[in-house]
């Protein structure tokens, strides 16, 4: 360690404020109020309650950037990324005492050796759970001012990249589904020839000239109300299917990518976690990249994704193939969708733990287009889903080099000056 760091208390260079017990009797889900950040919250915003109670601390308020820690299971600093809130009880914020943003990312990191001895040592209870005590006794290396914001600063502009992924994988996905609502649920082209607003050799956003021919003119009358003339009513099972490739436990190499539910986000089709099959007792289903991974435990959890690499999978996820691949991102539209998941939730069996199964997924109705329009989509849509995976090995990559190079900054084994223009250069090349 260099000598002019010191190992100091948190509370020496922090202030920890923790949260307040709010009365569930004021939460909602309607977005009256403010948003009230709870453990499952502090990676990503979306699914807060609100809650309308009045009278709390104000120092339990959440501005975005703020840095907060989950006091129960996984202990680890998170940067706020959502609108102001506030926080719930089992949830920390920390406050640099200099005030300055720079310390607050230095924290987020250096936070991340004693949180991680302190889950460790409480292994083996039922609930691991953070406290005040654990708060109180807590140490964090702390080097000299030019060191702190210099290190914050390279490991920043690392989850910053990361950050950067992950919102244009956002933005990836709601063109794909944006497009295939309006070529598949509003039959927006047709309707565009039907109403005059789209002629012969002109471009509309979303519909160039070329594409015309492709789209019929009328709607006619169908058991799903008014789909596109010549197109036709089927089941999800005509264009897709289960392959059920199952693997034994001793038959899978320990290095295998490995994704279960947990891996997978709620709403997203990007999958950036996964483990490996090191360790793994069960039977499990072999995945192909590409493929489409459906959450059927809880399938109101909506856990849907495409898988970015080769790998095996529990067997509560299904893995789905098109039957032919022109449907692929067709099929990926369908059953990433809230009707589609809306569906398998009302037909799943079991009341503490309903499953789905493929067999009720098979039998979803939908709107079949001709194969030249499911095949002219997926040359639009495929870019998009090929681009969200790339994003994710990048992520992975400047996450492996970020973890890497985080002991050795923050034990001062490496000088700043060493590794700054490392990381940049590996940035700009990503």
């Amino acid at each position: 360690m260099v000598g002019e760091w010191q190992k100091v208390p948190l509370f020496d260079v922090a202030d920890v404020f923790f949260g307040y017990p709010f009365d569930s009797r004021y939460f909602n889900s309607e977005g009256l109020g403010i948003p009230l950040i709870r453990i499952r919250n502090l990676q990503a915003s979306e699914g807060c309650l609100f809650t309308t109670e009045i009278g709390y601390p104000e120092s339990v308020q959440v501005e975005p950037g703020d840095l907060l820690v989950g006091m129960d299971a996984e202990f680890r600093p998170h940067r706020w990324s959502g609108s102001k809130a506030v926080l719930n009880q089992r949830v920390c914020k920390i406050v640099p005492k200099s005030g300055h943003w720079l310390d607050r990312e230095f924290l987020r990191f250096a936070l991340r050796s004693p949180l991680k001895e302190i889950e460790s040592a409480k292994t083996g209870t039922t609930v691991i759970h953070l406290n005040k005590t654990d708060m109180e006794r807590m140490k964090v290396l702390w080097p000299p001012r030019d060191y702190r914001h210099a290190i914050a600063h390279i490991l920043g502009t690392l989850d910053d990249k990361i950050e950067l992924n992950r919102r244009m994988s956002e933005t990836l996905e709601a063109m794909a589904r944006a497009l295939f609502k309006a070529w598949f649920v509003d039959f927006e082209p047709v309707r565009a020839k039907m109403e005059g607003r789209w002629q012969r050799g002109q471009s509309l956003p979303g519909l160039p000239a070329h594409l015309y021919d492709l789209f019929p003119a009328r709607l006619v009358d169908s058991e799903l109300g008014e789909i596109p003339e010549g197109w036709m009513i089927g089941k999800l099972g005509d264009v897709a299917e289960n392959p059920r490739r199952g693997i034994q436990s001793n038959c899978i190499a320990p290095n295998t990518p490995y994704i279960a539910l947990e891996h997978m986000p709620r709403r997203s089709i990007a999958l950036f976690d996964w483990g490996t099959a090191e360790g793994i007792e069960s039977n499990k289903f072999e995945f192909k990249k590409g493929e489409i991974l459906f959450g059927k435990l809880r399938p109101y959890f909506h856990k849907v994704g495409v898988a970015p690499v080769d790998g095996v999978c529990s067997t509560d996820i299904v893995v789905i193939v098109p039957r032919q691949h022109v449907w692929i991102t067709f099929v990926l539209g369908h059953v990433s969708s809230l009707e589609f998941v809306d569906y398998t939730n009302a037909g799943s069996s079991g009341t503490k733990m309903p499953r789905t199964s493929w067999g009720d997924m098979a039998r979803y109705e939908i709107v079949l287009p001709p194969e030249s329009v499911a095949e002219t989509f997926n040359t639009l849509v495929q870019p998009l889903i090929e681009r969200i995976i790339s994003g994710i090995h990048e992520s992975r990559t400047l996450a492996a080099l970020r973890d890497a190079l985080l002991p050795k900054l923050i034990r001062g084994e490496i000088r700043v000056k060493e590794v700054e223009q490392l990381v940049l250069q590996h940035v700009s090349n990503t």
